[in-house]
């Protein structure tokens, strides 16, 4: 990770050495200490927070050690090891990836010490050959005109409309749809013309393949409402809608997915789509197997081009192994057509022990809010990657990727497979005919690492550098033209808009159909959800570019900010810091100016949290410099906060009333001293939204002046 590149382990104080670690190095860290699998487990923080709430508790812990030692003990802690012995320990687990990512060892400290592949089961799922139990009337209705699974992957594209879409910018225009909002629809190719949003949906009509039709109805019954209508008591409002755009194989961006609403119900409606898409695909393949044995000899036909150059057909990116264990059951309940009729799963119970949790192992008295619930339910390891193949009425589990149909994995995961260039051992040929590509909670790999997500893209739909035992004569003309990326379908959804998720959505999405973002603006932002009643400040920074404003906002603070607050009566002011690299700048620059500074960050172990906090509750320690990934994946309360600085305006916009709020930690009374300031500068249009809304922002971003807001409660 970005963050992992710290090298004060040698207590340099030079910037210049944390911004030239190169991406590998990045990564051997990574794989050395992720924030959310060091020794920080969820037990120790259930003892770490009843520690911390109690004083006589706190005072133990940092009765340890005392003065300068306990800040120089912390600043060993909070950074990630990077010593030679490091290194060589992740290189090592790197070199045991094997070139399939299936039968490769895994970190021990994610609880698995061997990757399992099923090699038993490999000619009960073979493609090549198996055949159709049965030509049913689902085949039949697969290859009518009107099948979208048919329209879109047999449109033949000329040269010229690659070329077009090459070169050529898209034309967008803008919708509003009932649930959705607004939807910006975008392409190149101008025949394709907006979708309208349908009223009603029969599910005869979506040209479901078999069981999915009889069985999506019941699988889905959890989120329906008694206000749905008969003819549309398959979906609800929000899953008709993303549907209606899936099933069109445009690419979607919807940046409105909540882990507590609605999180559940688009999972389900992705997967019923990500399952329909290889059931007619398979079904496709084993019908033209079953055509090709009946031929008459001599007779040879160019008809059955109908699979790609790798059989991985849905790439499912999701941050944690509960997710994948969900997504795994879904498939199963949507093959199931009754209790008579179950299906046979390979590798069930394995899966379960490797990707389930127990109950138990979470403490009863850690509090925290229900978003935070939300996501970090269950199993959340995020170093995970799994084949699975469907054959008809069977679902083979732990799959060899290149015998796999779907692959589940972490961004992580799917990275340390791809490998990096220049390593002997590394594969991304299984991403070669990827048609749907799904990454779900994109917003939670910013807090993970960014990076893996990238990596990713650049290495999806290439031309495989082996051929894998590929029948050519099977295989697809766009395929061997290596246009496979302008037919891939790409399912992004977020929580939240944010510049990183929206440039790998407009410069990675290349689908020929189309692209639709949903693209609603927030009317009142995060603001009002402030109760601690304070003034708040906005500071504009001005900075000539996207790459500029990173030095423009440090010399800003520096210069503008920092010298108001270091008079000793400015005490208890905490730094909010969404990026670790302006972390370590800062840490850094406060340790040359020498102030009286602690710092807690996602690498800081359990007793210098608790000697931080509690410096900073007594006025011992006058700043606190605190990481956005630190209050992602704790969610502590921070007492004795009495003047906030947003170094930058948050990720999360929630995380803004959240720190606000923390002020009434320590006095539920109002403190006439309390302060508020944030910086903010013409590119955090988007993140000043959220937090303001959007008719404050549009005058902050026109006016050039400082914005002074004072919120009375829940404004």
């Amino acid at each position: 990770q970005s963050e992992d590149s710290d090298k004060s382990s040698a207590e340099s104080d030079s910037e210049s050495e944390v911004e030239q670690v190169s991406g590998y190095r990045k990564l051997l860290a990574t794989l050395k200490t992720s924030p959310e699998s060091e020794s920080e487990e969820e037990e120790d923080e259930s003892e770490s927070e009843e520690a911390e709430e109690s004083e006589a508790e706190m005072d133990s812990k940092g009765s340890q050690e005392t003065g300068e030692a306990e800040g120089h003990e912390e600043d060993k802690n909070d950074v990630p090891e990077e010593e030679e012995g490091t290194t060589d320990t992740a290189e090592q687990m790197l070199s045991q990836e094997q070139a399939d990512g299936t039968d490769a060892s895994c970190d021990p400290r994610h609880g698995v010490i061997e990757e399992f592949t099923d090699v038993k089961h490999e000619s009960e799922f073979s493609l090549e050959t198996n055949f159709m139990e049965e030509e049913s009337e689902d085949c039949n209705a697969d290859r009518r005109d009107s099948n979208p699974f048919k329209q879109h992957m047999d449109k033949e594209l000329e040269e010229k409309e690659i070329e077009k879409m090459s070169t050529l910018p898209k034309t967008s225009t803008q919708s509003q749809w009932p649930r959705l909002g607004q939807v910006i629809f975008s392409s190149t190719l101008e025949k394709h013309k907006p979708l309208k949003a349908d009223k009603e949906v029969d599910v005869k009509q979506l040209h479901l393949h078999k069981p999915l039709e009889s069985t999506w109805p019941k699988v889905n019954k959890q989120f329906l409402s008694a206000v749905n209508k008969p003819i549309d008591s398959s979906f609800t409002p929000l899953q008709r809608e993303l549907f209606c755009i899936m099933n069109s194989y445009r690419d979607l961006f919807y940046p409105e997915r909540n882990a507590l609403t609605n999180g559940e119900e688009i999972r389900h409606a992705y997967c019923l789509h990500a399952l329909n898409h290889v059931l007619k695909a398979n079904a496709q393949v084993l019908s033209n197997n079953a055509k090709r044995r009946d031929r008459k000899p001599g007779t040879d036909t160019d008809d059955h081009r109908d699979q790609g150059l790798t059989r991985p057909k849905v790439l499912m990116i999701v941050p944690f192994r509960e997710c994948a264990l969900r997504i795994v059951h879904i498939f199963i309940s949507l093959l199931e057509v009754n209790d008579k009729k179950k299906i046979d799963v390979s590798n069930k119970k394995r899966f379960k022990g490797e990707f389930g949790s127990d109950p138990e192992e979470k403490p009863p008295n850690l509090k925290r809010p229900e978003d935070y619930e939300a996501v970090f339910a269950g199993n959340i390891d995020d170093h995970f990657r799994i084949g699975v193949a469907i054959l008809q009425r069977s679902m083979r589990l732990y799959a060899p990727f290149y015998s796999s149909d779907i692959i589940i994995a972490s961004p992580l995961g799917i990275r340390t497979v791809i490998g990096a260039e220049g390593e002997k051992k590394r594969d991304f040929d299984f991403l070669s005919s990827v048609e749907i590509l799904i990454i779900d909670q994109a917003d939670i790999y910013l807090m993970q690492n960014w990076e893996h997500v990238l990596h990713l893209m650049k290495h999806i739909n290439l031309l495989p550098l082996d051929s894998h035992g590929v029948d050519f004569s099977r295989v697809r003309m766009l395929n061997l033209n290596n246009w496979s990326k302008y037919y891939r379908q790409t399912l992004l959804f977020s929580a939240l808009q944010d510049p990183q998720i929206n440039s790998v959505f407009n410069k990675h999405c290349l689908n020929y159909v189309g692209q639709v973002a949903v693209r609603n603006v927030p009317l009142t932002g995060s603001i009002s959800h402030v109760v601690a009643q304070l003034p708040h400040v906005f500071r504009r920074l001005e900075a000539d570019s996207v790459t500029s404003v990173i030095d423009a906002r440090f010399q800003f603070f520096i210069d503008k900010v920092l010298p108001e607050y270091r008079d000793a009566i400015m005490s208890h002011t905490l730094v909010y810091v969404p990026s670790y690299f302006d972390y370590v700048r800062l840490r850094n620059y406060f340790k040359k100016e020498d102030l009286n500074f602690t710092h807690i960050c996602e690498y800081t172990k359990k007793a210098a949290v608790c000697r931080a906090r509690r410096f900073f509750l007594k006025g011992e320690k006058q700043f606190l410099l605190f990481t956005e990934r630190f209050h992602f994946y704790k969610r502590y309360t921070i007492k004795g906060i009495k003047n906030l600085i947003f170094y930058e305006l948050p990720t999360y916009s929630h995380f803004y009333s959240e720190i606000c709020n923390m002020l009434k930690a320590t006095d539920s009374g109002v403190d006439a001293t309390w302060t508020c300031t944030v910086l903010y500068s013409k590119y955090d249009a988007q993140k000043l939204a959220a937090v303001v809304g959007i008719d404050r922002t549009a005058q902050m971003l026109q006016s050039k002046k400082n914005v002074h807001l004072f919120v009375t409660g829940e404004s």
